[in-house]
């Protein structure tokens, strides 16, 4: 009977010892990846900074200027933006930026409004598609070789449908890596554009033909600027979850291991004990 019981309790530490070898291995990956997803977002921010500040300088020089993606719509239709990570085993990271986009989505549903869904990263893809909410288009795994140019083509894809009129307004929702240990839900408006209009710092720069058609044509840049860096964030933050929640499982399987071999090696010492005993009784039986 005790040796069943350690025959059993022997295959459990195998079985954990290899659970902990899939999760250590794992947060290694995570760990690499984390770094090489970091690297390339603070790359990435110097160009769409400088993209930015002549958008505003554009704004400020001009006290009439006008575009339509800066004015203000009736949201009628508002087009989601909704970035998750394509594979689970991460903790909450998920869950949290989709818990966000759907508590939106029912406020947008309870003035009235329609609301259509762009999901980037399988989970997001599979969350909305089976509670059949309304998508455009969808994405999946690209977040880890995502480019500038790829980012490109879902800006002209939602630029498109809102020269269209087909969308009042579109929103983001991501998850941004504050650092290894701390990643944060976001939600922002993409269009209509917020734009800085401090008038303190005024330069006199000509824009030919007209400062709207500069800006104009460089809204599609700053907001494929916008997706790549959210899409390479939240694939950082998705790392860093994944690498902290596989850190924790390989703590506890080290902690499962080590309350497992205490126990066998009580069972064991019962078993030698038992043994004895029954050696020392068969002995004076005898005599």
């Amino acid at each position: 009977m005790a040796s069943s019981n350690m025959k059993d309790i022997k295959r459990r530490i195998k079985s954990v010892e290899s659970t902990k070898q899939i999760t250590n291995a794992m947060q290694l990956v995570a760990s690499s990846k984390l770094r090489k997803a970091k690297e390339k977002a603070d790359s990435s921010k110097p160009f769409f900074n400088a993209m930015y500040d002549t958008m505003c300088e554009i704004v400020r020089e001009d006290a009439t200027f006008t575009s339509i993606y800066t004015r203000k719509r009736k949201a009628n239709v508002t087009l989601m933006v909704v970035i998750s990570g394509d594979r689970g085993l991460a903790g909450g990271f998920n869950a949290n930026v989709l818990k966000l986009a759907q508590q939106r989505y029912n406020e947008i549903a309870k003035d009235g409004h329609e609301a259509v869904v762009l999901p980037i990263g399988k989970k997001a893809v599979e969350y909305f598609e089976k509670r059949n909410f309304k998508i455009m288009t969808r994405y999946e795994n690209i977040g880890e070789s995502i480019s500038v140019y790829g980012a490109m083509s879902i800006a002209d894809k939602i630029i498109d449908v809102y020269n269209k009129d087909k969308i009042d307004k579109v929103e983001l929702f991501y998850t941004d890596c504050i650092s290894p240990l701390v990643q944060e839900e976001k939600h922002m408006a993409l269009i209509p554009v917020n734009i800085e209009t401090d008038k303190t710092n005024i330069s006199l720069t000509n824009y030919e033909p007209s400062p709207e058609s500069v800006f104009d044509s460089l809204i599609p840049r700053y907001i494929a600027g916008v997706l790549f860096g959210a899409i390479v964030n939240s694939f950082a933050a998705e790392q860093a979850a994944r690498r902290t929640a596989m850190e924790n499982a390989t703590d506890n399987a080290n902690e499962m291991i080590s309350n497992l071999s205490l126990v066998y090696n009580r069972a064991r010492q019962a078993a030698i004990t038992q043994e004895i005993t029954e050696i020392v009784s068969g002995a004076n039986a005898q005599e």
